[in-house]
């Protein structure tokens, strides 16, 4: 193994102009790329558990600790919504399929209501696609009421809780907020009827009116076959420092370029677009899932929202995943230890973001690789098909079990509504 000299890790001498620190920063980065390549087999084949209750609640088995009734609503709510787009398969918002289809055969789920922990609508609400795929918000909540009266109507269940016994995957970028623009999700605020419901949801941000208390934060769904197809032998050098692919700017909805990622995209590419530690670029090539395995930091910046499926592939791919989105709310938190296996950096901090990854200790590195080389962190951040033990669809389930039982005080007294059914945009209580 190469020895790296602690001097060009994390040290920093005194009256250093800020020239100087750039070059310190490239030496290190230098010497990084001949550990890691002179170590790459022995990294690559060592894993590390997660220590203490982080890793007994990773690998928990939720199965005898829940039940789960599933609603049978017409297939317009659900199956002919992807009948008339396929393309809701392959996206980043197709949790909320493949959670119903998950549901369907396991074996948490009743056939007996009565008997029930929780109730589940079946609804995909992002199956609505522009041309270019991306999912249209602007009737997800008008079909959300319409299947809350349908359940409501036909069974007893809502009606004594109003939604408090049942939860929805809302998998929409601001969540049951529904609408992609920040500003406009703020304005919306969560959909009221489901003011009562647990939302299974992309989005999590800190203090943010789109997430409520109570949520799970989900992973966005990533083709896990796709990705199986692109691994490469573990004993190739990690040789690229930093990777990144995709936009720095939005013209077409932020011409201005102020608003987008709240600017730090921005600022990764006016800082080092020159820098020959960042491998970044806005070109998507071929070998992205194989580059991602070949580099030792992937840049996980928020965009329009704070999250991405590269949060997922870097996980997947075992490349350290940078964090650049303040007060996110990350995926499985409570068995997903973050802070190990990423590096966080305030937005405002994005024009140091060389001098923050070259002074990084390489023990540091190497467990936050160990750690990210443990196979069931990667399957905790997938929707496989089939599924798996302590895949994303047995953590949504230890997340709802964990919620159990039941605080008593969510059952309303007979003619007790908490709920206001004529809240909201006018346009949204328009039939569907």
């Amino acid at each position: 193994m190469l020895p790296l000299p602690s001097s060009f890790m994390g040290s920093k001498p005194s009256h250093t102009s800020p020239v100087d620190m750039k070059i310190r920063s490239c030496l290190s980065a230098i010497l990084l790329f001949l550990f890691f390549s002179a170590s790459s087999s022995e990294q690559n084949v060592r894993t590390e558990r997660i220590s203490g209750s982080a890793g007994d609640v990773l690998e928990d088995n939720p199965v005898g600790k829940l039940k789960v009734f599933v609603y049978e609503l017409p297939s317009k709510y659900n199956k002919k919504l992807l009948q008339k787009d396929p393309r809701c398969l392959t996206h980043m918002f197709a949790a909320e399929i493949f959670m119903h289809r998950f549901l369907l055969s396991s074996p948490v789920r009743t056939r007996n209501p009565d008997e029930a922990d929780w109730f589940y609508t079946p609804i995909y609400p992002t199956c609505d696609l522009t041309p270019t795929g991306l999912p249209l918000p602007f009737k997800s909540p008008r079909m959300m009421r319409s299947a809350i009266q349908l359940i409501s109507s036909n069974w007893p269940y809502w009606n004594r809780t109003e939604g408090a016994d049942h939860f929805f995957v809302v998998p929409h970028d601001f969540g049951a907020c529904f609408h992609y623009q920040e500003e406009k999700a703020i304005e919306r605020g969560i959909l009221p009827l489901l003011q009562r419901a647990t939302l299974v949801q992309t989005f999590g941000q800190r203090n943010h009116v789109c997430l409520d208390e109570g949520s799970i934060t989900i992973p966005p769904f990533a083709p896990p076959q796709k990705m199986q197809a692109h691994f490469i032998p573990p004993d190739i050098p990690r040789s690229i420092f930093v990777y990144f692919r995709g936009l720095f700017y939005d013209v077409n909805n932020d011409p201005e370029g102020g608003y987008y990622a709240r600017g730090a995209r921005a600022a990764v590419w006016e800082n080092f677009k020159n820098n020959p530690l960042f491998d970044i670029s806005t070109d998507h090539p071929t070998t992205y899932y194989e580059d991602m395995q070949r580099a030792i930091f992937c840049l996980c910046p928020l965009g329009w929202a704070p999250w991405s499926p590269r949060l997922v592939e870097a996980v997947v791919f075992g490349c350290i995943p940078v964090i650049i989105a303040d007060d996110i709310v990350l995926p499985f938190a409570d068995a997903i230890p973050w802070e190990e296996i990423g590096v966080f950096v305030a937005e405002k901090d994005v024009p140091e973001l060389d001098t923050i990854l070259t002074s990084i200790p390489t023990e540091v590195i190497l467990r936050k690789q160990r750690l990210l080389a443990n196979p069931s962190m990667k399957r905790a951040m997938l929707f496989p098909q089939p599924a798996q033990p302590g895949d994303a669809f047995h953590q949504i389930l230890n997340g709802l079990a964990r919620k159990l039982p039941h605080d008593k005080s969510i059952y309303l007294k007979a003619g007790e509504k908490e709920l206001n059914w004529t809240a909201g945009p006018v346009g949204d209580l328009k039939p569907w």
